[in-house]
């Protein structure tokens, strides 16, 4: 039988930029080629911020993850567009609080299956933490995998966490929310957050990306990233720039991204 990794492997294509690895390079990661590193500079030569966005989104992830786990008691995470692993990844911090959680990763990108072994490394012996390779534009097709290790009729956090801008049509973002957080039961929640047009400099950041052989990222409105919140009831305080989401002391620093927690009633 053939070996899966070698399989995923030959579908990298180092000489073309991809997003994850570039979102790797702004982390500081290792996990990147030159090509990726060529095209993240050309952002950064625009709009520097962009990595202080990239560690911030983590640091978002995490506080909304120990928020869920510690006080809203969900014990169970469905992670869509996961990515490449960092620190602190949804795991970690949620079987940090609850040993017992479950978490579902879920990405169809290639390079995150090659790395799909690290990303589930550290897991507890007490939760489950499982590895899915499917489409955000399938959500039944996920929720179908993800029902092997969650049950559906106990709250679930669902999250997507800067990934959804790569979907042009913010009708079909909606969507793909609505028809996920569809299938979650009462109590559930909705993790969120995107970048968004708030500067001309993320702006010209954007347009760079797309110049460097980069996949477009749409960058939207407050107000358009907000309506992906309807028919849930939103958490405190509400979708707000990443590092205003019940901030710790260091986080403190402006960025062009909104996010954001709510529940399902």
């Amino acid at each position: 039988m053939a070996d899966p990794d070698v399989a995923h492997s030959a579908q990298l294509q180092p000489e073309v930029p991809h997003a994850a690895r570039i979102w790797n390079y702004w982390m500081g990661g290792s996990d990147n080629f030159p090509s990726d590193r060529m095209a993240g500079d050309a952002v950064v030569s625009v709009y520097p911020e962009i990595a202080v966005m990239a560690r911030q989104s983590r640091r978002f992830l995490i506080r909304a993850v120990r928020f869920l786990a510690a006080e809203a008691g969900i014990r169970q995470f469905l992670d869509i567009g996961t990515g490449l692993p960092t620190m602190q990844n949804t795991h970690a911090v949620a079987q940090g609080v609850a040993p017992e959680s479950r978490v579902v990763y879920v990405d169809n990108d290639p390079m995150v299956l090659v790395h799909a072994r690290a990303l589930l490394a550290g897991a507890t012996a007490e939760g489950a933490t499982t590895f899915v390779h499917a489409d955000y534009h399938d959500p039944e097709g996920i929720l179908t995998e993800a029902a092997k290790t969650l049950d559906l009729a106990q709250p679930v956090a669902v999250m997507f966490m800067g990934v959804l801008g790569y979907e042009p049509d913010l009708d079909v973002v909606r969507a793909i929310i609505g028809r996920t957080m569809a299938a979650t039961s009462s109590g559930s929640h909705l993790v969120f957050w995107d970048g968004s047009n708030t500067s001309p400099a993320v702006v010209a950041g954007a347009k760079r990306l797309v110049e460097s052989g980069g996949v477009p990222y749409v960058l939207r409105s407050p107000a358009d990233l907000a309506s992906c919140f309807e028919g849930l009831a939103m958490v405190e305080p509400g979708l707000v720039p990443i590092t205003s989401w019940r901030p710790d002391d260091a986080d403190t620093e402006e960025v062009d991204a909104y996010g954001g927690v709510a529940r399902k009633p």
